[in-house]
Order: C-alpha cells, then structure tokens, then sequence
C-alpha cells in the first residue's frame, strides 16, 4: 500500500518488488519471443496488443490495489509501453510531462489537440483534468541502478499543472532531483504530469520496463481510449 498523503504531496513512490523473480524471468522469455531487437529502438508501443499476455500483469493483484489506492476500484488501464535502453537504445531523455493519451480514432473534441499518430496509434493531449485522473504504474524487469539510466523525477511537480514544455528546465532544482534506482520487480509509481528525465547509461545493460498508464474518467464525443 501506498502512503498516499506522501505521495499526492510528491507525486511518485517506489514499491517493494510486485511480481516475483519467476514471472518476472517468464515475463523476459516472453517479451523476447515476441518482439524482435530491431524492433525496439528503445521502446515499443502498444505492447499490450502484441503481447496479449500482458494484460494480466497491468491487472495483477499487485498492481490493481496500488491503481485502486490512488484512482478508486473503476480505473482501467489505457495504455501499455516496453522500455529498453540498451548500448544500441541509449539517449538522454529531457526533463518533460506524459501529456498525451492513445485513442482508437480521432474525435474532433473541445480541448484536445494537437493529434498526432505514432506507430499507427492516435495520441491526442486532452484536458489538463485527464492527465490528473490518471497513474503510471513501471515495473522494472530488470535492476535499475543510476548507471543504467533510471530515471530521475523532481518531486511534486506535478501540482503545476501542466507547462511549457520549453519551460521545464526552470522548474528543476537538480540538487532535489531524485534517481529512482529499482531492483528487479520494483515499480516507480507517479502522476503523469510529474517532471521527469533520464541520463545516458554508464554502464548500458537491459532496463526493460513495463510502463502502465491507468485512468478513472470517460472521455466525451465517443472518444474512447485505445486499450479501453
């Protein structure tokens, strides 16, 4: 259980590991059957469609209580991501906010744009209230120390609403800044509009994660989620 009033102030927690070291080996087997190393450049989207599997670890026990804590029993998982930065797959990732959603098609609807498509998956950014309504849960794969790229988040940002993307270095005091280094099977949880960053790895190994996003709200006009 999350100590929730720590973490609407900061915005993030770091969990005790929320799979064993079983599923998660099995997890591993199973991702790299299905998805090539040409095929990640880094990350790949969607990955809950090319691996139907995963769809029982986003609603894992684990998980769910965490998704239920934070958005109430209705939430329901909106999107899934596989990140690897490895020695072909390792750059530095500015410090920014998850401000779009993926949807199944594009419904003209007030406040949200720009629509992009990515991979073939429409992402829109909706109303600053959605992103509010909404949590990441990333469960690591493997070890994540500083060396391998973890990622760094400064706490409680995300009580400013969401900002200029070109503005977020003038929220960042990097002396408060916090690495959030996970072994194998931990989770970094955090709201979406929390500033965060990643470093070039020192030491470039696999840092698979499986990142989550989950939300408690419906979107108007027929607009529907694209996991949903």
């Amino acid at each position: 259980m999350l100590d929730m009033q720590r973490f609407e102030r900061e915005g993030f927690a770091i969990t005790p590991s929320l799979l064993p070291i079983e599923e998660i080996t099995s997890l591993i087997t199973l991702i790299e059957a299905h998805v090539a190393p040409a095929q990640k450049r880094g990350g790949v989207r969607d990955i809950m469609t090319r691996v139907p599997q995963l769809r029982a670890v986003a609603d894992a026990p684990a998980l769910r209580e965490i998704v239920s804590q934070v958005l109430g029993a209705e939430a329901v998982v909106i999107r899934s991501t596989l990140f690897d930065k490895t020695d072909g797959a390792n750059w530095k990732v500015p410090w920014h906010q998850d401000v779009t959603i993926a949807v199944r098609e594009r419904v003209e609807s007030e406040g949200y744009g720009p629509w992009s498509t990515k991979e073939g998956i429409v992402h829109v950014q909706p109303p600053t209230e959605v992103l509010q309504n909404m949590v990441t849960i990333r469960v690591h794969l493997d070890a994540c120390p500083a060396s391998n790229g973890a990622l760094r988040i400064m706490p409680s940002t995300h009580h400013l609403g969401r900002i200029n993307q070109n503005d977020a270095p003038d929220h960042v005091i990097e002396a408060d800044a916090v690495c959030c280094k996970a072994a194998a099977g931990e989770a970094l949880v955090m709201r979406p509009l929390l500033l965060h960053a990643s470093s070039v790895a020192t030491n470039p190994l696999h840092r698979r994660v499986l990142h989550f996003d989950y939300a408690a709200t419906t979107l108007p006009n027929g607009l529907r989620f694209a996991l949903a």
